[in-house]
């Protein structure tokens, strides 16, 4: 399964979130940062009930970046 990553810098570490299903994980590198999620999200497919996974899961994301005027 495909799912989406959003990794930015937070102190001296990286914060990882999965906007489809609300889960978040950390590590000191981008890479660390993506395989925590990795497996976190692999934890929980493990051990959530389908009911859980389905109220968790949202709909489709869409990431995408906007521009706007500052001043």
């Amino acid at each position: 399964m495909k799912l989406t990553a959003i990794i930015e810098k937070e102190g001296t570490g990286y914060v990882s979130l999965c906007p489809e299903l609300d889960i978040a994980s950390q590590g000191d590198t981008i890479e660390g940062a993506r395989d925590n999620l990795q497996e976190a999200l692999e934890l929980f497919f493990e051990t959530a009930s389908p009911e859980e996974i389905q109220h968790r899961r949202h709909g489709e994301v869409f990431v995408t970046q906007v521009e706007v005027a500052v001043g």
